[in-house]
């Protein structure tokens, strides 16, 4: 008689089904190098790039660590989230290193190593649409494009929306896919790497929202008006 054969996985329910399972051979300390040291090196790179006097005047330092935000969202979208979107039927059973990222991250939410409906959209529309936007509103930042705030309301919406999805979409299956209350998986995969797309995003969507509706008054104002007409 034919027995199952059961693969022993690291996720959250213990009971989930992954037969093709790979366990990884590099460490989370190899995986989490590798993400934050080019997180690093692309913040660092902006921030120097942002220091130069473009013939307008230096940014401050809020502005200047705003276009680095944007530096790393964009590689984190689309590179990362980009090789999700491309791989994710095979990452259980990959062992290239963007796959490792993803399975140890998946200690922290299992729906990305079992290609979850909404994780699949969620981050196909993430790294195909606001990793390409968030290096342009790079450049458009470096180069002070007049378009550069709409992006950053845009991306700043996009990326908000999609994190509270995330969220949401999780607490109504009960946290299922997590080991609550793990000071890494849970606390630091989950709940800390998430929310800083909630805590910036809001931040940088208040920041366009006066931007903007600053150049829009001064282009109501009755002296520009005035002006118009004469």
């Amino acid at each position: 008689m034919e027995t199952q054969r059961h693969v022993v996985h690291p996720y959250w329910p213990r009971d989930l089904s992954i037969p093709s399972y790979v366990p990884n051979d590099r460490s989370m300390s190899e995986i989490l190098t590798f993400l934050f040291s080019v997180s690093g090196g692309f913040l660092l790179a902006t921030w120097v790039l942002s220091g130069r006097d473009g013939g307008s005047g230096q940014p401050g330092v809020w502005r200047r660590l705003a276009v680095c935000w944007f530096a790393v969202c964009g590689f984190i979208h689309g590179m990362v989230e980009g090789w999700f979107s491309l791989y994710y039927h095979i990452i259980p059973a990959d062992q290239s290193f963007l796959s490792q990222l993803w399975k140890e991250y998946s200690k922290g939410d299992s729906r990305y190593v079992i290609a979850d409906n909404f994780t699949v959209c969620m981050e196909t529309i993430t790294a195909w649409l606001w990793g390409p936007l968030s290096f342009l509103a790079v450049f458009a930042f470096l180069t002070n494009k007049p378009y550069r705030f709409v992006l950053q309301l845009i991306i700043s919406l996009g990326q908000l929306y999609g994190v509270v999805l995330y969220f949401f979409t999780e607490h109504r299956d009960g946290y299922a896919h997590s080991e609550v209350g793990h000071p890494i998986y849970f606390w630091f995969y989950f709940v800390f790497l998430n929310a800083l797309w909630v805590v910036i995003p809001l931040v940088l969507i208040v920041d366009a929202w006066g931007q903007l509706s600053g150049a829009q008054a001064h282009r109501d104002s009755p002296g520009r008006q005035k002006s118009k007409t004469t």
